[in-house]
This record gives C-alpha cells, sequence and structure tokens, in this order.
C-alpha cells in the first residue's frame, strides 16, 4: 500500500487559525465606519476582523501582503445573515504575499479574468501561506477561455472548504492551483465547470481532495497535474506536474472524464463514487515530456471506488504516450454497467484484485443525489481495508470492514453488541440519552431502508435529534480512536 501523507498533519496544520484573537472588528458597508474593503484593508491589524455588510461591492481590487500572525489571524467574512457579493472587475480580488488570512461568506462573481486571484508574487522562495476559504461562492464567471473562478498560484498550508464553484467558464478550472503545496478541499460543492473543477500542476504536491461533490465537473473534473510552462514551476526543480495527491470520498456525478492523473506521482483515489461518466472513468496522461527533468506518469492507486455507469464507453481508461500505466494500482473496485448485462468488464492496464463486475451496488436514491448503500449492497463491508481515508462523504467514519465508495453504509445487518448497553429512553420521542459517552464517540441514525438520517456528537450524554415520522431506527455508535463501532435498534414514538 502506498499512502505517504501523514492524515495528523492535515489535523495540526489548520489548528492554528481557529484559535485567531480578534483585537477589533472593522465594519465595511453603507452606513458603516469603511464604506468599502480597500478602506478597511489600509488599517486592519494582525487579529482584527473585517466584517462586510449586506450589499453589492466592485471587484477589481488589488492587495499586497495582507498578512496576519501566528495565532492573530486577519478576518475578512460577511456580517451575520448578511450576503455581500463582489461584482464584476477583472478580478473580485487579487492578493500577493497574504499569510495567516481567513476569508468567509462572500460571494464572487461577474468577473472577466479569474474570479479570485492569489499569488506569492513571484517570490517562488516565500510563498503565500496559510490562507482559509470557507463559505464563499464563486459564480457565474463572465469569461469563456482559460479563466478559473480561484487561482491559486504558490499558495502553501491552506484550506478551501465548505466552498461552492458554479457555472466556470468553457477554458477554465474551478479552483487552478499552481506550485501549490499542503492544502485540503474538503465538502465543496463544484457544478457546471469547463475544463475541470480541480487543477494541480506546476509541482503541486500534498494536497487532500476530501468529502465533495462534483456535478459535470467539466472535461476533466481533476486534473492531477496539467502542463506548465518552465517558469512558471515551485520549485523550479520539481520533476513532476502533481505529486502525493489524495482524492477521498468524494462523488462525481457526470463530465468526460471525473479523473486525469497527468505527468502526476503518488496520487491515491480511494473510496470514492462514480456516477455516469461520459466518455471516460481515467485518463493516463503526460503532457510535460522530458525524460532528462520529468518522471513518467506512473505509480498512482485506484482503490476502493465504485464506478456506475449507463452505457458502452468503449474504454474505460484513456492511455497516452510517455507514461507508466503498468505501474497502477487496481484494487477493490465496483464497476457496474447498467446497460450493459453482459459487460465484460472495464479496460484497464493491471489487473483489479477482489473486482465486483457488474453488481449493482443499490443506491438509495441517486436521482436526489443519495449515493448511500441498501441493505444488500454488494460494496457494504467488502472494501479493502487502509489506513485512509477514515471518513467517509457524509463524515462519520468508516466501518472495519469498510465498505466501497463515498458513503460508508455497513450498519444494517451487523451484529449488534452491549458496548453502549445504556440508550435510553426506548421508544424515544425526540432526543436519546447515552450512559457514560466516551470521548470521540459519534452517531448515525439510520432507517430500515438504510438511508442515514442523522448524524453528530453528543452534547454531554444528549444526543437531540431532528423530527422524524414514528417507526424503527438503527443507532450507530463510533469511536474514532479505536475504530470501535456498535449499533442499537431503537424506536421513535408517535
Amino acid at each position: 500500500m502506498r499512502f505517504h501523507i501523514l492524515s495528523a498533519f492535515f489535523t495540526l496544520i489548520f489548528t492554528a487559525w481557529q484559535g485567531t484573537l480578534a483585537a477589533q472588528t472593522l465594519h465595511v458597508g453603507s452606513g458603516q465606519t469603511y464604506p468599502n474593503l480597500s478602506a478597511a484593508v489600509a488599517v486592519v491589524q494582525p487579529g482584527d476582523t473585517i466584517l462586510i455588510h449586506a450589499g453589492t461591492y466592485s471587484g477589481g481590487l488589488f492587495f499586497a501582503n495582507l498578512q496576519g500572525q501566528p495565532g492573530q489571524w486577519i478576518t475578512i467574512k460577511n456580517a451575520p445573515g448578511d450576503t455581500p457579493v463582489f461584482e464584476g472587475g477583472n478580478n473580485a480580488i487579487q492578493l500577493s504575499d497574504p499569510a495567516w488570512l481567513h476569508i468567509r461568506g462572500l460571494t464572487f462573481q461577474h468577473q472577466t479574468g479569474n474570479g479570485f486571484n492569489l499569488d506569492d508574487g513571484g517570490t517562488y522562495d516565500t510563498p503565500a501561506h496559510h490562507v482559509v476559504f470557507e463559505d464563499c461562492i464563486f459564480q457565474d464567471i463572465s469569461a469563456t477561455g482559460n479563466n478559473d473562478l480561484l487561482k491559486l498560484s504558490g499558495l502553501d498550508s491552506f484550506e478551501v472548504r465548505n466552498c461552492r464553484f458554479l457555472n466556470g467558464a468553457a477554458g477554465g478550472s474551478g479552483v487552478d492551483m499552481v506550485g501549490c503545496h499542503y492544502g485540503v478541499f474538503e465538502n465543496n460543492y463544484w457544478e457546471n465547470q469547463g475544463s475541470n473543477s480541480i487543477q494541480a500542476k506546476g509541482g503541486t504536491a500534498w494536497i487532500r481532495i476530501q468529502r465533495n461533490f462534483f456535478r459535470n465537473g467539466g472535461q476533466r473534473t481533476l486534473n492531477l497535474g496539467g502542463s506548465t510552462g518552465l517558469p512558471f514551476f515551485r520549485p523550479d526543480t520539481a520533476h513532476y506536474e502533481a505529486a502525493y495527491l489524495q482524492v477521498f470520498s468524494n462523488i462525481f456525478v457526470g463530465s468526460w472524464a471525473p479523473v486525469a492523473y497527468v505527468g502526476s506521482v503518488h496520487v491515491e483515489v480511494v473510496n470514492n463514487t462514480f456516477y455516469k461518466p461520459e466518455n471516460w472513468v481515467i485518463r493516463i496522461l503526460q503532457e510535460t515530456v522530458d525524460p532528462d527533468r520529468f518522471l513518467e506518469c506512473g505509480d498512482n492507486s485506484f482503490i476502493n471506488n465504485i464506478i456506475y455507469l449507463d452505457h458502452n464507453l468503449g474504454t474505460e481508461t484513456n492511455i497516452g504516450p510517455n507514461t507508466r500505466p503498468e505501474t497502477f494500482l487496481f484494487s477493490h473496485n465496483l464497476w457496474y454497467n447498467s446497460a450493459l448485462p453482459s459487460w465484460s468488464g472495464p479496460d484497464i492496464p493491471t489487473p483489479d484484485p477482489d473486482l465486483i463486475l457488474n453488481a449493482d451496488p443499490l443506491f438509495a436514491g441517486a436521482d436526489a443525489a443519495d449515493f448511500s448503500l441498501l441493505p444488500g449492497s454488494p460494496a457494504i463491508g467488502s472494501g479493502l481495508e487502509v489506513a485512509a481515508p477514515e471518513e467517509d462523504f457524509q463524515g462519520g467514519y468508516f466501518l472495519t470492514p469498510r465498505s466501497r465508495g463515498a458513503v460508508e453504509s455497513g450498519t444494517v445487518g451487523t451484529v449488534e453488541v452491549t458496548g453502549i448497553q445504556e440508550v435510553y429512553p426506548n421508544p424515544f420521542s425526540d432526543e436519546l440519552f447515552i450512559g457514560a459517552p466516551s470521548a470521540g464517540l459519534q452517531f448515525s441514525l439510520y432507517d430500515t431502508q438504510g438511508r442515514r438520517v442523522f448524524q453528530g456528537k453528543p452534547a454531554g450524554n444528549r444526543l437531540k435529534l431532528p423530527v422524524l415520522p414514528a417507526g424503527v431506527y438503527f443507532l450507530l455508535g463510533q469511536e474514532k480512536l479505536s475504530g470501535k463501532a456498535w449499533w442499537k435498534r431503537v424506536v421513535k414514538s408517535r
């Protein structure tokens, strides 16, 4: 197995921004202290929060060296309940050499260049670093060429989470990374992209893409690599377009090719769900060809995925020249073609041990984007045991044995044990109480069709549940540290 990135690194690298110490709050908007973002940025200090109130603000802004400090991040966010919109401009905002910066709750739309542009100022040895985008919307770009909703060049130690990327340029990316490192994309949504949803090239490495949803994500939803001019590589000694990328627990609906390995090495695509790709499932390409410098695309893996096809693709894997497809690892994938009952299986470059062929994965409701697995699914509990990912698409823990695909559904039908015997009352009304819950315990509630209707952690020993119909449910308790899991049958009273 080839899992090179330490999960602990991604857990620790972003903890610092959560403790930001706000020295003061600068209010931006009509009738506020500062009429626009530029006025607030001119006086902001490390630890400050710039609070932007409702309104439409002109794009075309540029800020250099907007930097907080460790433990004193600068935060730029929406006022509670407000939706500030940055409209038009070549870029809505361009940041050069930012650091310790948290951007939250803003919308960027109708730009003619890139929606939002962030770079290292051309100083490749001193990258931009420690930037978080959260709860932002990047949408409706007013361009059709190689224009990106979010362009990142020379950024290290960053996170993009809970954001939406909608209606990108025909020739551009939702997010384009050039020479970026140590980043996480988590729980984002992409729809109607052009060339791709995420592109990672120019020496990009150590990136995790997890728990995202991609709908019609472009010609190559994930372009894991690419083609970059030599002066733009970060570092300039990189011998790959991309390396050490992790693609975990994502859902892909449509697109020409959900995954393209392009001049990339040591890329892991594990426990994802691919639904109705149009032309190929995978592309293996080498667009930057120089055997004296660049490694050929190879040493990548594709494990524990579900691939649901609805027509004959001709070939599931498109392989270009100057690549090493024989070094790819395929294992424990489920391949199903709903249109071809006698389908002989995918065209892939190496064998897929423990492949499940042409067995319906039994999605709970694919048309409604519910890719959890119904009881009886052949994907439940049949995956390869791997160190990562730990969490499935919905944020619950994978069980032992884990399921294939992005959503862990191995709950109904397992043996009930007494590890959480104190669950009361049963029948319950709107909440349950857990006797002496251990640290790190998380609960999920499933109906009799295997659909997850609740997931969360108890507050003390109290588990507050949503409004549910009366009936039988299955409560799953999972301990993150030990990996143990228990379930109990509970009844919702009228």
